[in-house]
């Protein structure tokens, strides 16, 4: 069982920054894929890193603007959330998925991810 749970979410004016951060309670975290998802009206893919940390995938509206990474040795996956748009409110959840083959791989699908956290509200005002 894994469980998620992040914090760092707030209001900010348009433009500004803010760094999420999701914690993990598991043994294994390296064996886990890291996602986050943000939901204003659907649940969409927002960034995924490998459970070794070497690939990093992103959708196409964060890309040059946000960045995940992850810390291993403290459990945690970060997504550092810069140049920020009202269109970015949501409430962002964190996601893990076991990466069972051991292929570094950076899953995008929801169905990838067994276990979730419970949300952290990010409200961008223009």
């Amino acid at each position: 069982q894994v469980q998620l749970v992040e914090s760092g979410g707030g209001l900010v004016q348009a433009g500004g920054s803010l760094r999420l951060s999701c914690a993990a309670s598991v043994r294994t975290f390296r064996d886990y894929a890291m996602g986050w998802f943000r939901q204003a009206r659907e649940r969409e893919f927002v960034a995924s890193i490998s459970r070794s940390g070497s690939n990093m995938y992103y959708a196409d509206s964060v890309k040059g603007r946000f960045t995940i990474s992850r810390d291993n040795a403290k459990n945690t996956v970060y997504l550092q959330m810069n140049s920020l748009k009202p269109e970015d409110t949501a409430v962002y959840y964190c996601a893990a998925g076991f990466d069972k083959y051991y292929s570094d791989y950076v899953p995008s699908r929801r169905s990838e991810y067994a276990y979730w956290g419970q949300g952290t509200q990010v409200t961008v005002s223009s």
